[in-house]
């Protein structure tokens, strides 16, 4: 399958750390705060390593965590179906499906509205495994 995730043999955790660690700037630290309040939003989040990106999920996929030059972007590939009241998505709102956030350098994160973001990721997505 061309788009099927690449298994691979190390722990999804060290993949994530690595990437982290390979970009000595602001990303690396913006990533390594987002991947901490992932984490810490739901006990049942795990962390995962797909498409070359770093991922996690609950029931199915939350997000994705993916680098660019300048923007660090978390995806939600079922974020037109989440309630978003403080506005946090800012990127693939023309898309029916998927919606994303897009973190420039310097750029405060609303941390509770996250969180709460990420929670609804993993009611949404225990509702469809039922």
């Amino acid at each position: 399958m061309k788009n099927a995730p690449v298994v691979h043999a190390e722990p999804a955790s060290e993949l994530i750390d690595a990437r982290i660690q390979s970009l000595a700037d602001w990303r690396g630290d913006l990533l390594a705060s987002l991947r901490s309040l992932i984490r810490a939003a739901d006990a049942t989040i795990v962390e995962e390593w797909k498409w070359s990106t770093p991922t996690w999920s609950s029931h199915g996929l939350i997000c994705t965590g993916e680098t660019y030059k300048q923007v660090v972007k978390l995806t939600f590939p079922r974020g037109a179906s989440l309630p978003d009241p403080a506005r946090l998505f800012n990127s693939s709102l023309e898309g029916k499906v998927r919606r994303a956030i897009d973190f420039r350098e310097g750029a405060v994160v609303n941390q509770s509205a996250l969180s709460r973001l990420i929670q609804a990721a993993v009611e949404l997505n225990k509702g469809s495994a039922r």
